[in-house]
């Protein structure tokens, strides 16, 4: 089974790569891809463009075969709807089932994206939590978690929804892009080839 896990990455940090590697490891997962995203949906538009955030999540996980670089959302025209995404995956590799991971805030939401239905035929869900964190008492997650919640996901099907939970680093790339602009480190919160590229581009700086 492989795993899913979109965002805009800008930048990439431990936390992003911290609960990749716990859900491989707790799911049993083949390998998770993160996707970065084009053009958002349900956020505000990343500043810094494709490539860079691209070449920001191949830095951070080079040397890393359980983490893979996902540029489909990158090269795809138009607004970055997860459904069409795993249909891509989907029509790739038809034989493989997918497992899209989702935080908690993200699943908050997932009623109202595009085709959920549709999603739920093409892949798990897993939902990133905090241990003994709470989800949102939405009575459309509560039907939805009733419905379909598994204790173990089936690794040849789709549609099962599991709660995952992960280590939650308290990192955000918006404090880091902050830190940037202000000065300051941003040392031990993503990793130094990550540092570097932004180092070099001079991202998030102030007088850019």
């Amino acid at each position: 089974m492989i795993g899913v896990l979109g965002g805009t990455f800008d930048p990439v940090h431990h936390g992003h790569l911290r609960i990749a590697l716990d859900a491989r490891e707790r799911l049993g997962l083949d390998h998770v891809r993160l996707v970065p995203l084009s053009r958002a949906v349900h956020r505000g538009q990343p500043a810094t463009p494709g490539w860079l955030r691209r070449a920001m999540l191949t830095a951070a996980t080079d040397g890393r075969p359980g983490l893979r670089v996902d540029d489909r959302e990158l090269r795809r025209e138009g607004p970055s709807y997860t459904v069409d995404t795993l249909r891509s995956l989907h029509d790739e590799q038809p034989d493989r089932a997918l497992c899209l991971l989702l935080g908690e805030d993200a699943f908050a939401g997932f009623p109202d994206w595009r085709a959920p239905e549709e999603i739920l035929t093409l892949a798990n869900l897993a939902v990133l939590q905090r241990p003994g964190h709470a989800l949102s008492d939405d009575p459309r997650l509560q039907a939805l978690l009733a419905a379909r919640q598994v204790a173990e996901l089936d690794s040849a099907g789709a549609g099962g929804i599991t709660l995952c939970p992960v280590t939650q680093l308290e990192i955000a790339s918006s404090d880091i892009r902050r830190r940037v602009a202000a000065g300051q480190s941003i040392d031990f919160l993503t990793p130094d080839p990550v540092i570097g590229l932004i180092r070099e581009h001079r991202l998030y700086d102030m007088d850019d």
